[in-house]
């Protein structure tokens, strides 16, 4: 009876123990989750050690890093992440340059002459390409895209408005 106590008794505490028991998840699986997460910033790059990813490398804008930052937190086993990131400053816009026209004359003068049965159109090169301006009705404004297209000249703007 006492040995029977003694073994009821033992296999409660072991089965308690192995409840209790938490699986630790290992550095080299949460260095691959981590990894996984960070691969969509290429300037970024994380270390994880003793379940604590440190985070490290530039990133376009704070809410960028912050986003990254929570992903690395909701990964199971991830303890906490040491931010050593940086933001990139932002870069100010660039002044438009003004460049000389890189259309030939003889193709624009081909452009105008295919639309010339259509006063409302104007040809203009508008930042060294050609651009064709106006109201046309959409009847128009397909006889004027075939008639452009036949010439074979790149790259023209249709800024045109259809009625």
């Amino acid at each position: 009876m006492k040995k029977t106590i003694a073994m009821a008794a033992l296999a409660v505490a072991v089965s308690f123990g192995s409840i209790s028991c938490k699986k630790k998840v290992s550095d080299a699986d949460l260095q691959t989750q981590a990894t996984t997460v960070v691969v969509s910033n290429p300037n970024a790059s994380v270390e994880v050690k003793e379940g604590v990813a440190h985070l490290s490398g530039t990133f376009e804008s704070q809410e960028s890093k912050d986003a990254m930052i929570k992903q690395l937190k909701a990964i199971n086993g991830v303890k906490d992440v040491m931010d050593m990131a940086t933001v990139a400053p932002a870069t100010p816009a660039a002044a438009p340059v003004e460049t000389q026209s890189a259309v030939d004359p003889a193709v624009q003068q081909k452009v105008q002459d295919a639309v010339k049965d259509f006063p409302s159109v104007k040809v203009e090169v508008v930042n060294g390409e050609l651009t064709l301006t106006g109201t046309v009705s959409s009847a128009d404004a397909r006889k004027i895209k075939q008639s452009v297209d036949a010439l074979k000249v790149g790259k023209v703007n249709y800024n045109y408005t259809v009625k």
